[in-house]
């Protein structure tokens, strides 16, 4: 019993000629290259840095969500096949108010409201709210205007007029 402590501490190591594969696979002393450190997945880091980029779109899809359950919640075909709708159309707009609050806290602080971005960078007033407020207005806007034609095209299916 004296010598299985030891054996405990060297584990399989301590006798290559038994396990001849799995300890060349072991070492590697012999290897003449470096692998690199397996990429990450996520990095939480990546939700503390700030772009351009990352900003346009969650306000962008933030503004989306928002803008698509309040036309579908308080949709005039859907109020009158269900008329228990205009009284639970609430949840659903409140629901994807927290929800798109949740997803976009940490990347932009929410601005899905021009208006209340607006208010904010006037009260703030310092040029770091202004150098960057121009996203809080595009993201939305573009969000809100997809939402629509998304709804009145692709939900409702009402055709585009043309000339004929």
């Amino acid at each position: 019993m004296e010598g299985k402590e030891e054996d405990v501490r060297l584990g399989a190591n301590k006798y290559s000629e038994r396990q001849p594969i799995g300890t060349a696979a072991q070492g590697s002393e012999d290897k003449d290259y470096k692998e690199p450190p397996p990429a990450p997945l996520f990095e939480p880091g990546e939700l503390k840095s700030w772009s351009f980029y990352r900003a346009g779109i969650a306000e962008f899809m933030a503004t989306f969500v928002l803008v698509y359950t309040v036309f579908s919640a308080t949709d005039a075909k859907r109020n009158a096949r269900d008329s228990h709708v205009p009284i639970l159309a609430p949840l659903p707009i409140g629901f994807a108010v927290f929800l798109v609050h949740l997803a976009t806290i940490p990347i932009t602080g929410t601005g899905i409201n021009p208006a209340r971005s607006l208010g904010a960078a006037i009260i703030y007033n310092r040029e770091h709210a202004w150098s960057d407020h121009w996203i809080f207005w595009v993201g939305p806007f573009i969000g809100a205007a997809l939402a629509a034609v998304y709804h009145q095209v692709v939900i409702r299916a009402i055709p585009f007029k043309t000339k004929s």
